[in-house]
């Protein structure tokens, strides 16, 4: 193992209370009577946006959608900016102890700007060397951990996140996943499991 690379939902914070408040009143303003849970973006984080938009508004066409998932992560952007939500017990300390001896990475399935809003309402800038999402790039969570690899000549990095999906995404990038069991999905099979932040540091010794 040369280096880590993070998922945020679920792994590193869980916004999930105060997006689905955002989303909720968003919705409101465009004459939509829906309320968002947090459970149901539990559900659905980890996921591609137009994949998320598909689920939540099954009936609208695709272009409609787009514009409402668009307005919805406008509204989690401000509403983040406000409050921040909370992190896992323990990252800080982890992610301190750990950039000390690897190069630490985020990779998500998150609109542009979502990581950058993370790092600076935490303040965990400095224990990260870089980070991509398919707002950057266009390609999703795999695309990016390979993208991540090749550009800052990474050469065994494990991979973090909690859903099976990330699992999925880390077998096409031929990188080992490390299972956030405490946080949104299940996963049978990671090549490891951690049940909080500070089990990464038995881990990598």
């Amino acid at each position: 193992m040369d280096s880590i690379i993070f998922d945020v939902d679920g792994t590193l914070w869980n916004s999930t209370e105060i997006v689905a408040r955002a989303w909720t009143d968003y919705l409101s303003t465009q004459n939509m009577e829906m309320e968002i849970t947090s459970g149901q973006l539990q559900s659905l984080f980890g996921r591609l946006l137009p994949d998320i938009a598909r689920i939540i508004f099954p009936d609208l066409p695709e272009s409609e959608q787009m514009r409402l998932i668009d307005g919805c992560c406008e509204a989690e952007h401000l509403a983040l900016l406000k409050e921040c939500a909370p992190v896992y017990e323990g990252l800080e300390e982890a992610l301190k102890t750990l950039s000390r001896t690897f190069p630490l990475f985020i990779v998500s399935n998150c609109q542009a700007g979502y990581i950058e809003l993370f790092l600076e309402k935490t303040g965990f800038t400095p224990y990260f060397k870089g980070h991509l999402c398919p707002g950057d790039t266009g390609e999703a969570k795999a695309e990016n951990i390979m993208k991540i690899t090749r550009d800052y000549h990474l050469t065994s990095p494990v991979y973090v996140g909690d859903t099976l999906g990330d699992y999925q995404a880390c077998r096409k990038a031929g990188v080992p996943f490390v299972f956030a069991s405490y946080g949104f999905g299940q996963v049978e099979t990671p090549d490891y499991c951690i049940e909080k932040p500070l089990d990464l540091l038995n881990i990598c010794r």
